[in-house]
């Protein structure tokens, strides 16, 4: 798929391939100062504001190895970009493989908001914890 540089969906893209380095810099430097990360599977946590997500980076990363989201759809309409993804991973010795939709508003380059969608059923049926 090829994409302009400066449009709002390569941010977007940008900002989910940044999360395969495992670093909660790279990751962070994708979102704004005052970016709000919302996550409404039932074991997510939401936050506000890139020192708070950045510290939260940490934990999340070092909770799934090998982390890479799979880009599926992409649907891009102004400042809002919309896909749908593949997330894989290893967590806990477990392989998992969780789709999920982000919704992000990007703007001046940068992610300012992200409303995650996924299933943590899924994810603890994966990790036999459920």
């Amino acid at each position: 798929m090829a994409i302009d540089k400066n449009s709002c969906a390569d941010t977007a893209l940008r900002y989910m391939a940044s999360f395969a380095t495992g670093e909660a810099d790279v990751v962070a430097a994708n979102v704004s100062d005052d970016f709000v990360n919302t996550q409404t599977g039932a074991l997510g946590k939401g936050c506000k504001t890139r020192k708070v997500y950045r510290e939260r980076l940490l934990g999340f990363l070092a909770e799934f190895e090998n982390l890479h989201y799979e880009p599926i759809h992409v649907i891009e309409q102004n400042e809002r970009v919309a896909i749908t993804y593949r997330m894989r991973a290893i967590s806990d010795g477990h392989s998992i493989d969780i789709p999920g939709v982000m919704v992000m508003t990007v703007r001046d380059g940068l992610v300012e908001s992200r409303e995650d969608y996924w299933d943590g059923v899924m994810f603890l049926e994966q990790t036999r914890q459920r």
